[in-house]
């Protein structure tokens, strides 16, 4: 595999549920032995590294995210014997492999946290953060908003409160002690020493709390995250952090540091203003966001992604755009989860191959390394009907047979019932059928991600918005050195003309990259191009 640093800047991240993937011993749920047999799949796919949601012992009261043992495998997804086949034969199909590292919080059942409750006395007690009031960081949010009601619950077994970010069930903990530092640590020594080549450092803004404040983004959290870039870049080379902080580019932009705290980080604002940008009918909201991105070192990198294993947060839009997305995307209440909308891609597209193709243009040619979720290649349905973010964490839909394809069990056994509606059924959507032939979303993924890998412009290159006068037309300049691509999107339902000022590039040909096709050169006068619904071009800029 190749040996260079910077990988994750032009990385294709495939986002995988090992549960909702494939059952290789019969049990009803995927496994790490299920998730290997399909690595030719992802090989074949063309993306370049996958991220595993969290696969560690839990009680799977928040899908592993309530992690109960950071070193170790949850029985049902197999042994560590089985992660480190799938690691060595990822690495051997030259796919890298980011896992999940939930920093801020345990479950309540982590031996950490019942040795912390047992007693006030306890040499765990202070790995925790503890009240005998929950009157204390008034200031900060509830993000839950659903269903916790405050960021206190009461533990009677100690008779005190702890505090959670996220559910009650899920302490945090106390990074002010350097003994909880000091264990982090070594729970990314063990996984890094083993081969993983990154992690994504999951709700890293609420890491330390400070009365008289929101508790997120403080200056201290910063300094948790540079010493623990510190210590990685001493001890291993060419591995990963990527930061999930969903917040403001401003904020967001303190994640990188001076290139000595993440690598990466996601642009969680990007994503919904994309969705609202094809509703409207309209570029401004794709325009002002990148516009308030501010620039970010050159070793760092945004992580950019359409949908995954959450709800489509709406944390970060004006009350009026939230309102706006709900009606426009999330007319049944069921589809409302917390702040968000909890729908796969193809739903919120209602389906249409052309918005479909359309969204993964974009996602694929803007600044940042873009992260697809398992089954969106395919454009896998969801089912509002299941409880919390399960809707969209159902099994992977590889053929038209028992199962989907996903399981040889009963189909009363498997964790989740498969999509099975006349729309995103898996007798209508899945991977063998559309394997058939060339024209389906998988075939043309598949090209997408190989022109997408085909430069380095995409993952390392500048952005120049172009601003031509009809505003239902998206156009921007990607650059690099000496090359130049030229990104021109219809986000409208009708055909449309636009006129470009690309006067600076004049004599250059433009070369269509899909087809390879050559259209006129660029001269001086205004650079006329029409396109049909929802549709892109991607044109090299050739110097003769």
């Amino acid at each position: 595999m190749e040996s260079d640093a910077l990988w994750y800047k032009d990385a294709v991240i495939y986002e995988v549920h090992v549960r909702g993937f494939y059952d290789a011993d019969g049990d009803g749920a995927g496994e790490f032995r299920g998730l290997t047999l399909k690595l030719d799949y992802l090989a074949d796919l063309g993306v370049s590294a996958i991220w595993l949601l969290p696969f560690y012992p839990s009680p799977l009261r928040d899908d592993g995210y309530d992690i109960a043992d950071y070193g170790n495998i949850h029985q049902a997804y197999g042994t560590l014997d089985d992660f480190r086949m799938f690691l060595e034969e990822a690495h051997r199909r030259g796919l890298r492999v980011i896992t999940e590292l939930v920093l801020n919080h345990t479950s309540d059942q982590h031996p950490w946290f019942q040795e912390a409750r047992s007693s006030r006395t306890n040499p765990r007690r202070d790995w925790y953060v503890w009240s005998d009031t929950p009157d204390r960081y008034k200031q900060a949010r509830i993000i839950f908003t659903d269903t916790e009601l405050s960021n206190w619950a009461w533990d009677p077994v100690s008779k005190s409160y702890y505090w959670h970010r996220f559910f009650n069930h899920q302490p945090d903990l106390n990074y002010d002690n350097p003994a909880v530092r000091e264990a982090m640590w070594e729970v990314m020594k063990f996984w890094f020493a083993m081969g993983v080549d990154g992690m994504r450092l999951d709700a890293v803004p609420y890491l330390v709390e400070r009365e008289g404040t929101s508790c997120e983004n403080l200056a201290e959290t910063h300094e948790v995250l540079r010493d623990l870039r510190q210590r990685v870049d001493a001890e291993f080379s060419g591995k990963m952090l990527l930061a999930e902080a969903n917040q403001w580019p401003r904020d967001v932009r303190e994640y990188f540091g001076n290139g000595d705290q993440c690598h990466m980080a996601f642009h969680f604002p990007l994503m919904p203003r994309m969705f609202m940008a094809i509703k409207l009918e309209d570029r401004k909201p794709i325009v002002d966001i990148l516009e308030r991105t501010p620039e970010i070192p050159a070793s760092c990198q945004w992580g950019t992604f359409l949908r995954n294993h959450d709800e489509l947060t709406l944390e970060m839009v004006t009350d009026e755009e939230r309102d706006y997305m709900y009606d426009e995307f999330a007319r049944e209440r069921r589809a409302k989860l917390n702040l968000g909308i909890r729908r796969r891609l193809a739903p919120l597209m209602e389906g249409d191959r052309r918005r479909i193709e359309l969204m993964n243009g974009l996602l694929m040619s803007l600044p940042g390394s873009p992260i697809l979720y398992y089954g969106d290649e395919i454009g896998m349905g969801d089912n509002i009907y299941l409880g919390d973010r399960n809707g969209v964490r159902t099994p992977m839909q590889w053929n038209g047979g028992w199962n989907a394809g996903f399981s040889s069990a009963d189909p009363e056994q498997l964790y989740s019932p498969i999509i099975s509606n006349p729309i995103y059924g898996y007798q209508a959507v899945n991977v063998e059928s559309q394997r058939r032939f060339d024209h389906s979303l998988l075939s043309w993924m598949k090209r997408l991600i190989r022109l997408r890998k085909s430069t380095r412009v995409f993952g390392r290159g500048a952005i120049e918005l172009l601003a031509p006068e009809n505003h239902r037309v998206l156009a921007y300049v990607r650059s690099l050195g000496s090359e130049r691509i030229l990104v021109v999107a219809n986000l409208s339902s009708q055909a449309q003309a636009a006129e470009l000022d690309l006067r600076r590039w004049k004599g250059a040909i433009p070369i269509e990259m899909f087809g390879g096709n050559l259209f006129p050169p660029i001269g001086d006068a205004p650079y006329l191009l029409t396109l049909g619904p929802y549709q892109f071009y991607w044109f090299r800029l050739r110097r003769l």
